[in-house]
């Protein structure tokens, strides 16, 4: 007769300092994700010039990589939970470094756009499993919260700095350096997470057989609700493509919901998303992802083509947003402290309503209200981004945190896209002529103001409804509970 020992739970760190090195890879995973198109951004027309790359060519530099992304979060999520999150997060950074070694060797857009797409797939792979794993890290929801507001922090650090890094790195060196800096990025979180982080057992994975149809179907709906918003700002509402898109999205999504619905072993169980805390906490932090998208492409549009502000005065008047988002950490730390998790989020997504409503109604006046919006909605991502996803995977059984992280950054992801369709739709139903044009008529200024109000008003009634309504669920919730 044998006997089996059960291999003891390890112990939870009682603080962030006893889990640095994990905390530095998970880390690490984050900084390339927001440095990654943040620094590649200002090297577009280097790019374009050194490549002979057209419009479109250019434009899908920058979009592989976010629908690949988008599109196969959901999918690398559900592997993570069968097969190991830290055994899937170490090949997608493997995959990463070599996808980034590989930019040495490109000579076309083309070659560009492939290796821009496999890195979007070494996104999919490692993202939400830096949510997932440090919400499995900790048993204690003060230090999940603080866990993920330093990751969140040094993301958003890598996202402000990436545009002037990049500028400095073009002054000495060719543009291919700037996708090089992902490889130490990549060895550093390697070692983190390799040393830091303990391999899954097999009782917190999740075994149930794959859903590979349902794979192609989420996937194929979350591509094209990335890419329809594209064709809107392209070509305009009038076109008959846009809205071929959306009829097209529309069939692949309720595909994917019956499928879901009648699976016996669904990708996706739509019974966990509905459970009240996990319903809730995607829905703020979908009314997030549509007010940063909504009103930064609002807004920078705004600044540089409607007041005419030079590119780089256009950066200095985003700063009121960038300092909110990396400074922010410790208040809200003690916010959520104060306030508990179950509630913080409320006051957050309120605060990005206030902000839309403000830039939406008052933001054509001046500076000053743009300036108030911005610190408004910034401050409420900054809450929401927090406890959002602590919230959700306290909602979902232990063998799901990587598909519940990947819905959250799925659920951040498809809502900026909305953020942009819906502004952009506005603006080219509403402004005559091509907007990018010098020399705006009284009438083309008079049209855009309309636009901007128009919009920011839809954008506060659509994420004024997301946060209601995840209230709603949220308390009700809390009343079970």
């Amino acid at each position: 007769m044998s006997i089996s020992i059960a291999r003891p739970l390890p112990r939870s760190p009682g603080s962030l300092r006893e889990a640095w090195i994990a905390l530095a890879g998970l880390s690490a995973v984050f900084l390339f994700e927001m440095l990654d198109n943040s620094i590649l951004t200002v090297a577009l027309p280097t790019i374009g010039r050194d490549l002979h790359a057209s419009t479109t060519a250019l434009q899908w530099v920058s979009n592989s990589y976010a629908v690949v992304f988008g599109g196969l979060m959901l999918v690398f999520g559900a592997v993570a939970d069968r097969f190991g999150r830290r055994r899937v997060m170490l090949a997608g950074l493997a995959l990463l470094g070599a996808a980034s070694l590989a930019t040495v060797f490109v000579t076309s857009v083309s070659g560009l756009i492939v290796v821009r797409s496999v890195m979007g797939v070494a996104a999919a792979m490692t993202t939400p499993g830096s949510i997932a794993l440090a919400f499995r890290l900790f048993r204690d929801d003060d230090l999940r919260v603080r866990a993920m507001t330093l990751i969140s922090t040094v993301g958003l650090v890598g996202l402000a700095v990436g545009p002037p890094l990049g500028g400095f790195v073009l002054t000495a060196a060719p543009w291919q350096a700037l996708l090089l800096v992902n490889v130490p990025i990549a060895v550093l979180a390697m070692i983190g997470i390799g040393r830091g982080v303990e391999a899954d057992t097999a009782a917190e994975l999740h075994r149930g057989p794959s859903d590979l149809l349902g794979g192609v179907l989420g996937t194929a709906t979350i591509v094209l609700v990335l890419v329809v918003p594209t064709f809107f700002v392209e070509q305009g509402a009038a076109a008959w493509l846009p809205w071929a898109a959306v009829g097209v999205t529309v069939v692949a999504a309720v595909l994917y919901v019956v499928r879901a619905r009648t699976a016996r072993h669904p990708l996706l169980d739509l019974k966990l998303v509905a459970r009240p805390q996990v319903a809730g906490g995607l829905a703020y932090k979908a009314a997030t992802g549509l007010a940063a998208a909504g009103l930064t492409y609002l807004v920078t549009l705004q600044l540089q083509l409607d007041w005419g502000w030079s590119p780089a005065l256009a950066a200095v008047g985003m700063l009121p947003q960038v300092v909110v988002l990396i400074a922010g950490g410790p208040l809200v730390n003690r916010f959520v402290r104060r306030v508990g998790l179950d509630r913080a989020a409320l006051p957050g997504g309120l605060c990005v309503v206030a902000g839309l409503a403000v830039y939406a109604l008052l933001g054509r006046l001046g500076y000053v209200p743009v300036a108030v919006a911005l610190v408004l909605v910034a401050a409420g991502i900054r809450v929401v981004g927090a406890v959002a996803g602590v919230t959700v995977l306290k909602g979902l059984p232990e063998n799901r945190t990587s598909i519940g992280a990947a819905l959250v950054d799925t659920a951040s992801q498809v809502t900026s896209a909305a953020g942009v369709a819906v502004s952009g739709t506005v603006l080219a139903v509403l402004f005559a002529g091509g907007i990018a044009q010098p020399g705006w008529s009284a009438g083309q200024t008079a049209q855009f103001e309309q636009a901007v109000t128009i919009g920011g008003l839809l954008l506060t009634a659509m994420s004024a409804a997301l946060v209601g309504w995840a209230f709603l669920r949220v308390r009700r919730s809390q009343a079970c509970s």
